[in-house]
């Protein structure tokens, strides 16, 4: 079976970005058709756990103040990090100097006057609320 699994992801190629296959579907991988068959509940978790690691990733790489914080608030960093990217993050200028000063009350303050803060509701409040207090 090995011989005819690489045979056959050799015929359908691999490709990471979905892209439109010759009779229209959506497709990603290796000849997955996301228009008939969306993506398994494992595959999604699969994908969403890699995506968190590379958000973490960057965070840690980005700031090395993260590792003096709580797992709270570091968890409120990763959780801006994977909704925003870790550019955009870092564009949080105000928010970040009161977290290096441990203003954690500051910082939640900037959070919450952003333009993300408008875009997510809810979110940012419950995020900001968890810098604040260090609780979830």
């Amino acid at each position: 079976m090995d011989n005819a699994i690489e045979r056959l992801k050799r015929h359908e190629g691999l490709r990471l970005k979905m892209y439109t296959d010759t009779v229209g579907k959506q497709t990603i991988g290796y000849g997955h058709n996301l228009t008939d068959m969306p993506i398994s509940q494992e595959a999604a978790e699969q994908i969403f756990l890699d995506d968190l690691q590379i958000a973490v990733n960057d965070l840690m790489n980005a700031k090395p103040v993260v590792d003096s914080l709580s797992p709270e608030r570091f968890g409120v960093l990763a959780d801006m990090c994977f909704n925003l990217g870790i550019s955009k993050l870092l564009g949080f200028k105000k928010m970040w100097a009161a977290i290096e000063a441990g203003n954690f009350d500051l910082a939640a303050e900037e959070m919450c006057r952003s333009k993300w803060a408008i875009q997510v509701g809810r979110r940012a409040t419950e995020l900001a609320h968890t810098m604040r207090t260090d609780e979830l």
